[in-house]
Order: structure tokens, then C-alpha cells, then sequence
């Protein structure tokens, strides 16, 4: 249910943000970037998730496992970058708002987009393949629902203490600095708010924010709270219970939360369900 409900919410608010020419903003573009991060997140995880429930098998291929790890490191990494981004972008609009344009320009957003996807990547290619290469003792048995980097790590029978230093600096690197980013982002834009004469203006500007805010809460706080800590720290119970914060509530959330808080959006829905009306009545 989860699974069907994620991937109708995510694909339909990527398809009225492109045929609406209305929703044809940075703010948008960012947010089908989004979209399309948990829509492929959602394909890593949950069909493996659902077949082995179905067949009764939990067996992964080495393979299949360093793909997992792969597109979760990937994935997730472009999401942290694409937030900050977003948090950027709502602060020029609100806080420079005569800049905007000069600030946000098409060539630069698309910069920045491929940039977050290019960091994300590089970061994950590199943990699969330091993770992959340690030689695992003992019953190959992940207490986790897919192959992700703390789990696989706890397999191993090499000393891994380096190679988690380096993971903690590359998480701060990853993690901290764009959520820096947010937390600057949205205390100048709170100043600016507060200073605003137009209640509308306020209101407006807190809706949109809020909406970000609470997206970037939920999943900042899981990530941080999985890749912050040491490995030996890690409980499996709990890292399952973690982890399905931002591979599966997330995903699911997103589309719900920016488009129920989103009059733009829910006017193109509107717009689309009124001309799907009208062509079955013709």
C-alpha cells in the first residue's frame, strides 16, 4: 500500500509540475528532482522488500547487496544537497526577492542540480566500494530489511576503525554542511518574515516554509541519528526502525506534504482533473 501510494503521489506531482507551465519555477524544479530521488529510492528498497515477504526468501546476492548500498549512499546524498538547495532558493526569493531572477537563472539551477547528483554519486561509489572490499567472517546475516552501509560493515572481520573515521568526516561533510546551509537559510528568512507589513505575505511565506521545514526535519534527523554515531553503537532493531523514516515515510510524505500546503499545486491538480472531466464527457 505504502509502496503504491509513494510512487502515484511522487509521479503525479512530477507530471503537474511539467505540463503546468505555471509551476515552470526554481522551486519546483527542485522539487521534481525530489521527487524522482524518492521515486528511485523507493524502487532500491521495497520490490526486493516485497518479494522476499511474498516468497518467503531473504537472500541477497553480493551483487544485489553493493547495489543497495550504492543507491541508498546516492540517493540520499543527492537529497541532503537538493534540500539545502531548496532551503537556498526559498531564502533569495523571500529575503532578495528583485534578485530572484538574477540569482536563480535557469543555467545556474540546473548547475546546481547536477551538482547535488554528481556530489551524491561520487560519495556513494566510493563507500561501496571501501565496504564491499572488507572480507566478511562468519554468517553472512544482516538483521536490516536491505543492505545498508552499517549493517554490511558489522560483517566484517577486518578492523574497520579508519574506515569509519572516514565515513563520520565524509557524513559531516555531507550531512552538517548543507544542513548549516537550511539552519542560515531559514533564520534570515524568519527575520525577513517577521518584518513583513502584509499579514498575506506572512502567511504565505510561513505555508511554504513550513512545508519544507518539516520535510527537512524528518529526514535530517533519521540520517543524522543512522550515520553519526559509531558502528558499534548501531542496535538492529533500532537501525530498522530509523531507517524506514527516510526510505519509506519520507518518500511517501513528500508529495503529501508539499501539495496539500501548496495552492499552486493543488490549482494545477484541480486544472488537470477538470480537463480529464470534461474529455470523458465528450
Amino acid at each position: 500500500m505504502m509502496f503504491l501510494v509513494t510512487l502515484t503521489g511522487n509521479s503525479l506531482l512530477i507530471l503537474l509540475i511539467l505540463v503546468d507551465s505555471h509551476l515552470h519555477t526554481p522551486m519546483y524544479f527542485f522539487l521534481w528532482q525530489l521527487s524522482l530521488i524518492d521515486i528511485l529510492f523507493t524502487f532500491a528498497i521495497i520490490p526486493k522488500m516485497i518479494t522476499d515477504y511474498l516468497l518467503h526468501r531473504t537472500v541477497i546476492s553480493v551483487y544485489g547487496c553493493g547495489i543497495q548500498i550504492f543507491l541508498g549512499l546516492a540517493l540520499g546524498g543527492t537529497e541532503c544537497i537538493l534540500l539545502a538547495l531548496m532551503s537556498y532558493d526559498r531564502y533569495v526569493a523571500i529575503c532578495k526577492p528583485l534578485h530572484y531572477s538574477l540569482l536563480m537563472n535557469w543555467p545556474l539551477c540546473r548547475q546546481m542540480a547536477a551538482s547535488s547528483w554528481t556530489g551524491g554519486s561520487l560519495n556513494a561509489l566510493i563507500h561501496t566500494a571501501f565496504t564491499m572490499g572488507f572480507s566478511v567472517c562468519g554468517a553472512r546475516e544482516i538483521h536490516h530489511f536491505y543492505c545498508e552501509l552499517p549493517g554490511v560493515l558489522r560483517l566484517s572481520c577486518e578492523d574497520t576503525l579508519s574506515y569509519e573515521t572516514g565515513v563520520l568526516i565524509s557524513t559531516t561533510i555531507l550531512l552538517l554542511i548543507p544542513f548549516s546551509v537550511i539552519l542560515a537559510s531559514y533564520t534570515l528568512i524568519l527575520a525577513t518574515i517577521i518584518q513583513m507589513d502584509s499579514t498575506a505575505s506572512r502567511k504565505k511565506a510561513f505555508s511554504t516554509c513550513s512545508s519544507h521545514l518539516t520535510v527537512v526535519s524528518l529526514y535530517y534527523g533519521a540520517i543524522i541519528f543512522m550515520y553519526m554515531r559509531p558502528i558499534s553503537s548501531h542496535i538492529s532493531g533500532e537501525d530498522k526502525i530509523v531507517s524506514v523514516f527516510y526510505t519509506i515515510l519520507t518518500p511517501m510524505l513528500n508529495p503529501i506534504i508539499y501539495s496539500l500546503r501548496n495552492k499552486d499545486v493543488m490549482w494545477a491538480l484541480g486544472k488537470v482533473l477538470g480537463k480529464c472531466s470534461l474529455y470523458y464527457k465528450i
